[in-house]
């Protein structure tokens, strides 16, 4: 539906040619931004409820002070396998995750993995070298996404997240302590939870208008880099990428040894 709708606009609406670059960029716009905005206003949504029941502070406490052996970067890297998703679009559950009070250590077990772990070359993998080296290539990639997550959330990175995600966070977190001291029901919660969300949605809009737009022109590193903007400092979006460039070139020298 997302789809026609892209299409709609650009080749009914604007009247563009689908077989020229501009007018498969400009699919390619409304497209990713329509499908991105809507991701992050369900997903924050949702964590908003899951808040709802099971406040930010006791959730964080939770999967940082019980021995849950690891299995946190493990269902986050899985997380971020099986999710078919780009990168820019991952961002979206990144913030969702941030905002929820995941440990951001765990978050980006998920970011890293879902670059390195793609559903197109896990098929490409299939046809050209068969199972064995798929599956090589898939628990590698969720390997280095759950060791990458475990060390930066060892280096105590929360400091470097953009005021805006901060200040997300404590507001999230001043609602949900006074709906617990109030015993606010469900129904009443949930009008405050949908205009967070909203409030989100403004608060990056402008920045996925710009990655989008630039990633209708480019491709790599700098669409995704521009919504991270908006999360992050440019210290901590050097260091998620110095990691996802290390841990892809390790991945390569280990293919080698194994083809």
């Amino acid at each position: 539906m997302l789809q026609q709708f892209a299409d709609w606009i650009a080749y009914g609406l604007l009247g563009l040619d689908a077989q020229t670059r501009l007018g498969s960029a400009v699919d390619f716009f409304f497209y990713d931004t329509t499908k991105i905005l809507i991701l992050l206003f369900i997903i924050s949504s949702i964590m908003g409820i899951i808040n709802a029941y099971f406040p930010i502070e006791r959730l964080r406490t939770y999967l940082t002070t019980h021995k849950l052996y690891g299995l946190q970067y493990f269902f986050a890297s899985l997380f971020g396998a099986i999710t078919p998703f780009c990168s820019c679009s991952s961002i979206p559950l990144f913030i969702g995750f941030v905002k929820g009070g995941i440990p951001l250590g765990v978050t980006f077990a998920f970011l890293i993995t879902s670059p390195l772990v793609n559903e197109v070359a896990v098929a490409m993998f299939l046809g050209t070298f068969g199972l064995k080296i798929t599956v090589i290539y898939v628990i590698s990639g969720m390997l280095l996404g759950m060791a990458g997550g475990f060390v930066l959330g060892k280096l105590r990175l929360e400091n470097y997240l953009s005021d805006w995600v901060k200040n997300i966070q404590k507001t999230s977190e001043a609602e949900t302590a006074r709906w617990e001291a109030e015993k606010v029901s469900f129904l009443h919660r949930l009008p405050g939870i949908l205009k967070e969300s909203w409030g989100i949605i403004k608060g990056v809009l402008l920045y996925v208008i710009i990655g989008i737009a630039i990633g209708g022109a480019i491709h790599g590193y700098v669409p995704e880099a521009t919504l991270l903007k908006k999360v992050m400092t440019w210290r901590l979006i050097g260091i998620f990428f110095g990691t996802i460039t290390l841990f892809i070139i390790l991945l390569g020298y280990l293919y080698n040894v194994i083809l």
